[in-house]
């Protein structure tokens, strides 16, 4: 008598912890590379987010044990950084999308000039390596990178649903930026800083000592690294979300405020403006205008609370788990995987 049929297995390194805590909902098994330093390369399983069962942490001799026959060899391996497919050499003699199918997830625009900026797997074929296929995270980072012939599509991010949250109760911004002051002018640290002068507002995330030591005026407002549930129900309770990014994909947090009913104040630059609908927040690449709008917001709950009713149903609707998780099978049974 045979069981029931063995689920795919996917490989992927624990690089972006809210976008994976989306994918590995999914209907597939999940190995994620675990180190004992569990530094960057080998993160294991998330320690602030809930992931379920299906993922499970393997170490490099597993990995390598699975090649001769162990129950770790994977059926398709999600490459997000350049240097993961050398890794899966290194530890398990595989090649990426020859010996084992592989695609790979771009999460991030280019960080230099997007009219020079030639994707790491655009060359792949006259550099005598296999080319994979390149998955973006929004448009935008699909127009902004040059990724020659390899075949090109867009996912985009998918969220599980924390619930209608929002209570607008403390009138101030809420701000999740990780490392700000390392990525001070990417992330809008600098505005942030600025506005806080002003208005009200608290930041969440990782690097928050740094934030303190470069601006003092920050202290009793800055929250580290808080467990994600924990770090949801404390940012619900502001009047809304700002979002300061001048360059990068598009910030998980935002999507995941405007799920939990915030309404967004974002900058009008990368693809925020094709993410959120003006009866959603507002969009400016003028701050004094996105001062204004925060200002209006933290004397007005009730017009805050009915654009993040908005909001609400626009992401459950454009980033709903369900649409996420089945473009991706989809993705990967284009790469072989049989579902």
């Amino acid at each position: 008598m045979t069981g029931p049929p063995r689920r795919p297995r996917v490989l992927l390194w624990h690089v972006h912890g809210s976008w994976t805590t989306a994918f590995v909902q999914g209907r597939h098994d999940y190995l994620v590379p675990v180190l004992p330093d569990r530094g960057p390369d080998g993160r294991g399983r998330a320690r602030t987010w809930d992931w379920p069962a299906s993922v499970r942490e393997v170490t490099p001799e597993q990995l390598a044990d699975s090649t001769r026959g162990g129950d770790a060899r994977p059926d398709v391996v999600l490459l997000q950084r350049p240097h993961e497919a050398e890794l899966l050499r290194e530890w398990t003699g595989l090649r990426a999308g020859v010996d084992v199918p592989a695609v790979y997830v771009e999460h991030d625009a280019p960080r230099e000039h997007a009219v020079r900026s030639r994707h790491p797997l655009a060359d792949a074929t006259s550099e005598g390596r296999a080319p994979l296929p390149v998955v973006h995270v929004t448009h935008f980072n699909a127009l902004m990178w040059d990724c020659g012939d390899v075949p090109t599509r867009v996912v985009e991010h998918g969220v599980v649903d924390p619930g209608h949250l929002a209570t607008g109760e403390r009138a101030s911004l809420a701000v999740v930026v990780n490392e700000p002051v390392r990525r001070w002018r990417v992330a809008g640290t600098d505005l942030v800083v600025d506005l806080a002068q002003r208005v009200p507002l608290d930041v969440y995330g990782m690097g928050m000592d740094a934030l303190q030591r470069c601006a003092p005026h920050l202290a009793g407002h800055l929250h580290e690294d808080l467990p994600q549930a924990r770090m949801h129900a404390e940012v619900a309770r502001h009047r809304a979300y700002f979002h300061p990014y001048r360059w990068t994909s598009l910030g998980l947090a935002l999507v995941e405020a405007m799920t939990m009913g915030l309404p967004v104040l974002a900058l009008a630059t990368t693809a925020a403006p094709e993410s959120v609908p003006p009866e959603a927040g507002f969009l400016s690449a003028d701050p004094a205008a996105l001062e204004r709008t925060a200002q209006r917001w933290l004397a007005d709950p009730a017009e805050a609370r009915e654009r993040g009713l908005a909001a609400r149903e626009h992401a459950l609707r454009r980033f709903g788990l369900a649409r996420f998780l089945a473009d991706w099978d989809d993705v990967l049974e284009g790469a072989g995987v049989q579902q």
